[in-house]
């Protein structure tokens, strides 16, 4: 039997989720961060309510029973903090991130589908699974899932890193890119590797996959070797890029990322 319902309420600061301003609101006692249990309130805290415009369950997790709550505001409501997923991954234990990642990806999924883009009528939740249906012509949309591919390239013993204009200062990271309608998985390496970084890879294996809600990604590793050609950075979204050893590590991705267990994996490996 499950305990009562707990929520994770997730703030949408200035209305706008289309630039992944989401963030988790945590209790606070002062300026102290009460721990991973911030995030579970056993009712709705009355200076919440009137600010929720979502509600979605998430299913049970440790004997627990969870609702998203989505929640409009200009500003963090006094007494509590927002953190983004990626600050607070490190302080969550078992599946708590995916929780909250899933929770995240579905409150969007609700704003950006509250009228029907066929005939412009209200939509309303399922009941009986996770999709939205049209009040008017009866049309079922799910949420979208946005594949990516993330690719580790190497040469010997060096690895291929680059630098967004977007990441922190001094951070490198691996290759990644969306796929594009009609492309194989396989395609979609060969492609971003040689628009990002002007190179050519052979032997792309399957490493592992990670749900990551930045905005509705399914991010889908791979490993590679490098085949040919010099790197040329495309100087848009990609600013700097070379070969590294493991002596010559820089600042790296979260280790609650897929690039991090890639570029880890590699590092722990002697190959």
């Amino acid at each position: 039997m499950f305990h009562q319902s707990y929520v994770i309420p997730l703030m949408d600061l200035h209305g706008d989720f289309l630039s992944s301003r989401s963030c988790i609101l945590i209790r606070t006692d002062g300026q102290v961060l009460q721990g991973p249990q911030g995030f579970i309130f056993s009712e709705i805290p009355y200076e919440l309510k009137g600010k929720i415009h979502s509600r979605i369950p998430l299913g049970n997790y440790n004997d627990q029973t969870w609702v998203a709550l989505g929640i409009r505001a200009d500003r963090v409501p006094e007494g509590y903090t927002a953190h983004t997923l990626r600050e607070i991954a490190g302080h969550t234990l078992g599946n708590l991130p995916g929780l909250f990642c899933r929770g995240v990806q579905l409150i969007r999924f609700d704003l950006l589908t509250r009228f029907c883009g066929f005939c412009g009528s209200r939509t309303s939740m399922k009941h009986d699974e996770i999709a939205k249906v049209c009040s008017s012509c009866g049309k079922t949309v799910f949420p979208r899932l946005s594949p990516a591919v993330i690719v580790r390239i190497t040469n010997g013993d060096n690895i291929l890193l680059s630098r967004s204009p977007h990441f922190p200062p001094g951070m490198y990271s691996v290759q990644a890119g969306f796929v594009e309608p009609g492309e194989s998985l396989e395609a979609a390496v060969h492609r971003e590797v040689r628009e990002e970084v002007g190179i050519e890879v052979t032997d792309i294996r399957y490493f592992g996959s990670q749900p990551w809600p930045f905005p509705d990604s399914l991010m889908i590793g791979f490993t590679a070797r490098y085949v040919g050609g010099e790197i040329v950075s495309d100087e848009k979204e990609i600013e700097d890029a070379g070969w590294f050893t493991r002596s010559t590590m820089p600042h790296l991705p979260g280790h609650d990322s897929i690039a991090y267990g890639l570029i880890h994996d590699w590092l722990s490996s002697g190959n």
